[in-house]
């Protein structure tokens, strides 16, 4: 069982690492005047991919949640995160968003009675902590409606998150990986014509970024990702996230030049360890697990979130 908790940890890792990677990608590849349609061009073709790998549409109330989890997820999640990008500082607004493995913490406790745990919790508080210190808050002006926008998105992709989560156990990941992208472009699409005009035209180096973008960063991110939120509790996939912020700054300073001084490396070692720290002992946890009296060695423990009922 404990190589299955690794297994699975490792491939939830892969999400906020691709994440991660595509903040140097929009940087240097894609035009930075078009974050809607950037969004629709990015997540739609996506969506259209990994369906064709599931062959699979939503049926009965599956709709209606595809629709709410993709406005959650994606397209207003893009809207809000686009209009950080207009107010905030992006060191201020990364570590906004790190709250977001607190905030899946609670939303966990609220809807899949999955208790936090004194562990998990130091763990986001020292990995949130080591994103401040790894990114910083002081450069630039606050924006009330920054904060705002922001705090909207860290919550409502964190409540998002937890749902899909709550639903998803018996729908395949690719399945509801392809319903929410394909759902939150189509809402995504009449926002982006209202505020950016027309699609833009893209350079060589235009396709060859939203290629990538569209392929490791929303494809198979997602898709990693929602397939975490099926086998792990939903704190644990929370912690995993502060990796995104970490893979940002590191690649920044590989590929960019970026500055990496003692505050990075010191706050890299602290998001390390919160996340190490914070997952390491509910895998102990369920390790112990094996040995409840008639339960079988090799047969997996039912997890506490199972269908998002049991407290």
């Amino acid at each position: 069982m404990e190589d299955k908790w690794r297994r699975w940890v490792l491939i939830t890792a892969v999400a906020p690492i691709a994440w991660g990677s595509t903040y140097v990608v929009t940087r240097h590849l894609l035009p930075p005047d078009v974050p809607l349609w950037g969004a629709v061009i990015r997540c739609l073709p996506a969506g259209l991919l990994v369906l064709l790998f599931a062959r699979r549409l939503p049926r009965g109330s599956w709709w209606w949640r595809s629709l709410l989890l993709g406005v959650l997820n994606v397209g207003g999640f893009s809207v809000l995160i686009y209009i950080v990008g207009q107010r905030l500082p992006s060191s201020l607004a990364a570590t906004l968003m790190s709250t977001s493995a607190a905030c899946i913490m609670l939303f966990a406790w609220a809807l899949l009675g999955q208790r936090p745990r004194v562990a998990a919790a130091l763990g986001a508080a020292v990995g949130i902590a080591g994103v401040v210190l790894m990114l910083g808050v002081g450069a630039g002006s606050i924006d009330p409606w920054g904060i705002a926008a922001s705090l909207g998105a860290m919550v409502a992709s964190s409540f998002g998150f937890v749902l899909t989560s709550r639903w998803g156990q018996r729908v395949p990941a690719l399945a509801m990986t392809s319903w929410q992208l394909l759902a939150g472009s189509v809402v995504l699409v009449p926002v982006a014509l209202v505020v950016e005009g027309p699609p833009p035209q893209l350079t060589p180096e235009g396709f060859v970024g939203f290629a990538y973008v569209m392929l490791i960063g929303t494809a198979v991110a997602y898709a990693a990702w929602f397939a975490g939120l099926q086998r792990l509790p939903a704190a644990a996939v929370g912690l995993v996230g502060l990796l995104n912020p970490v893979t940002g700054v590191v690649l920044g300073v590989v590929l960019a030049g970026e500055a990496f001084g003692p505050p990075q490396v010191v706050g890299l070692a602290l998001v390390l360890g919160g996340v190490v720290w914070g997952v390491l002992p509910h895998r102990r946890r369920v390790t112990r697990q094996e040995s409840v009296p008639g339960r079988q060695s090799g047969e997996a423990p039912e997890p506490a979130s199972r269908g998002g009922m049991k407290a």
